[in-house]
């Protein structure tokens, strides 16, 4: 469904842009031609600049990527075919995408590191928040708080790293071998009376 605003087809086009040229390679001026928005109301609607526009394009590609993070999970009550189902439809939407459409902050955090503490703080709270989605899966399926946290850590590290390599692979398997060895671990810490285990 295409954005109804232009405040939203301004905030739309710069994360597709920052998703696949990061935040050093996309311009103002590309923003708004992307956008077929006009200079002046990026800078109405974004008076700080390129740093807010990026901040709100990251923010959109975050509830993105929450809402294909939650949709996985939810999609299978063995947690360990949950976090599977993760890396599998990574993968295809990859894919689909060309190889370009990875994660939405990847380009941006790295781009930015030590440089910018706004874009860095949102970048930041993504990661926590897909953690929290795969820690809190993992916790419904029993397993201890601590044993969770750390592993929902690993889901989310292994899976960003997978997506990388898939880009520059051109390939899914990397993502693909993620979800599975990921699969086989989260199973290894699944409790054997969790009923959703067997």
């Amino acid at each position: 469904m295409a954005p109804s605003s232009t405040r939203d087809r301004i905030v739309v086009a710069a994360a597709r842009l920052l998703q696949r040229q990061g935040y050093v390679g996309t311009g103002i001026k590309q923003i708004a031609k992307e956008a077929q928005a006009t200079l002046g109301s990026v800078y109405h609607f974004f008076p700080d600049g390129k740093q807010a526009v990026a901040v709100a394009a990251i923010q959109h590609g975050e509830q993105e990527f929450t809402a294909l993070l939650r949709d996985a999970l939810d999609s299978e009550a063995d947690p360990a075919a949950a976090v599977r189902a993760c890396a599998d439809r990574l993968a295809e939407a990859l894919r689909e995408s060309g190889w370009v459409d990875g994660c939405p902050i990847t380009a941006a955090a790295l781009e930015t590191l030590g440089t910018d503490a706004e874009i860095q703080r949102v970048c930041a709270e993504a990661l926590r928040v897909w953690e929290g989605l795969v820690r809190d899966k993992l916790l419904r399926s029993g397993l201890a708080a601590a044993d969770a946290g750390e592993l929902a850590t690993t889901v989310i590290s292994a899976l960003e790293g997978a997506e990388v390599t898939a880009q520059v692979n051109r390939s899914e398997e990397p993502l693909r071998v993620a979800g599975r060895q990921l699969a086989r671990l989260v199973g290894t810490y699944v409790p054997a009376t969790n009923p959703s285990a067997s």
